[in-house]
This record gives C-alpha cells, structure tokens and sequence, in this order.
C-alpha cells in the first residue's frame, strides 16, 4: 500500500474545519488548508443527475441551509431528488441563529453566498491536503443513497479527472464499500469508521464481530489501513492493540483539548476535529525538539 505523506500525528480537519468556517465548502477547505492541516475528512452525497457533492447528510440541513433569507424546514430535502443545478439554489454560508450548531461552534465565521461543494471543487480547494472522503451509504436502510459500490467508482473516478488520485483516502463505517474499494482499487488507502452503533454484522458486510472491535477490524483491512473511531470509545489498551496489529489510529471527532492530549499520549497516530487550529497548537506539545 502506498504511503500518504504527512507527519507521524495527522491532522485532520472535519468536514474542513465546521467549527472555524461553513463546513463542506470551497471556501472553508482553502482556509482549512492554510492553517497548515495534514488532510481534511469530508463526506459524499450523491445528486439526482449524477454528481458527487460534499454532504455529511444525505438532506440538507435546517440549521445550515436557505432560499434567500428563509431558513429550510426540518427535515430538509434530499440532495438525492436534486439536481446540481436545484441544490445550488441553497446557501451553506452561516448558522441558523439561536441553534444548537450555532452555540456549539461559536467561532465560526459566516460566510454568505456559499454553496455545498461538489467533490471536483473539494479535491481543487483541499490541495495540497490529503482529502480522506467518507462514502455515506447505510446498509441499516435508514437513508436512501446510491448503492456503495456506485458511490465508490464516483469518488475514485473524480479523483482520477482531477489527477488527485495520490491525495485520497476513502473511509466509511459500510464495509461494502471498502471491500469494492479494496478488490477494486488496491492501491487507494482506506480508513475503516466505527462507533458503538455500528459495530455489528450489519454495517461490516455480514461479518460477525471477532473477539474486539480492532481485531475485526484488523482481519477485514490488513496491516497498513487506518481505524478511525469514535474518539470516546476508545482507550490506550485499544490504541496499542491496533498498533500491534498494524493499523493506524486517528479517532474521529475531538475538539477538547485535554481530550486531544490524552489521545496522543496514547500513541493516536492522528486527531480528526472540528478545530484543527487547536489540534495544531496541541501537536507541537507533542513534536520533538530540535
């Protein structure tokens, strides 16, 4: 498997930095990128005519989405019934005001006149970042998406047009579609998303949990992938099993500092956070001295 240059503690900004800028934007990954992260984690919808946008959620958000000044209803309309053309009608640029997302990220800077990125501009902005794209399918059958499979040839293929291909990683907690990556594309890392919630046969394509979460992790991706978990499931028993294993750790998604440097001083080799300029300033705790 080929190597990612990037440090021995990654940082990686979450959905570019969703506590500094409008997440999933053009605008938010080229600010995420000056702050000098390692890669940005970022998400993929699927639209009605066949692109690839940069969604957490398979609907647009009540609390981040609206027609001019009228903020969208709950539960939003799904980016799947449409178009591109449709879904740039919406703006992405601040925070509905008096929310729960606008008091938890009270750092955030609106940005109006933003748009949900496609994957082509996030591929362009998060340069020369390393863009760790998680393919949102749900074999529980919550949401309706494309089949995973599809939304894999999708993403890979936009990275091939953008000659970005030695910038991505692919992540998901459906193990379909890391085993299609994997068959299919061997040389794209992977990095493999659990939480307590989905740790169980049905999100891992049928496989019946081994005797820890790591070790079936393990066995499904091989030496070399990164297990990216919730970061309060974890504990330092778990980090230096993973290692012994040979999987990388970057828990996912923690802005605490305190928790942060508890982490690192477990060994995670990598912070996934909403605040990657914290997570910076908490890495040169950790960096060596010349």
């Amino acid at each position: 498997m080929r190597k990612i240059g990037i440090p021995h503690i990654e940082i990686q900004g979450h959905r570019g930095a969703r506590g500094l800028w409008p997440e999933n934007t053009a605008a938010g990954f080229s600010r995420t990128v000056a702050l000098g992260v390692d890669s940005i984690e970022t998400d993929v919808a699927v639209t009605a005519d066949g692109v690839a946008v940069l969604s957490h959620d398979p609907v647009l958000h009540p609390d981040m989405a609206r027609l001019g000044d009228a903020w969208i209803a709950p539960p939003g309309p799904a980016i799947a019934g449409m178009t591109l053309v449709q879904l740039r009608r919406y703006d992405v640029g601040r925070l509905r005001p008096g929310s729960r997302l606008a008091a938890r990220f009270p750092r955030l800077v609106a940005m109006d006149g933003l748009g949900l990125a496609t994957l082509a501009e996030g591929l362009a902005a998060s340069a020369p970042a390393v863009l760790d794209v998680e393919i949102k399918t749900f074999p529980d059958g919550a949401h309706t998406t494309v089949a995973p499979e599809v939304m894999v040839d999708l993403v890979v293929a936009g990275a091939v047009a953008a000659r970005a291909l030695e910038r991505l990683v692919v992540r998901s907690f459906d193990w379909r579609a890391l085993r299609h990556l994997r068959l299919h594309y061997p040389a794209v890392p992977c990095a493999v998303l659990t939480s307590p919630q989905t740790s169980n046969a049905t999100w891992w394509d049928r496989i019946e949990p081994a005797a820890s979460v790591v070790a079936t992790v393990a066995g499904f991706a091989g030496a070399g992938a990164t297990w990216a978990p919730e970061w309060d499931s974890i504990g330092e028993a778990d980090v230096a099993q993973a290692h012994s294993l040979g999987l990388r750790v970057v828990p996912w998604t923690v802005n605490d500092p305190q928790a942060m440097r508890r982490l690192l001083a477990w060994g995670c080799d990598g912070l996934c956070t909403d605040e990657p300029d914290v997570a910076l300033a908490v890495r040169e705790e950790f960096s060596p001295r010349a």
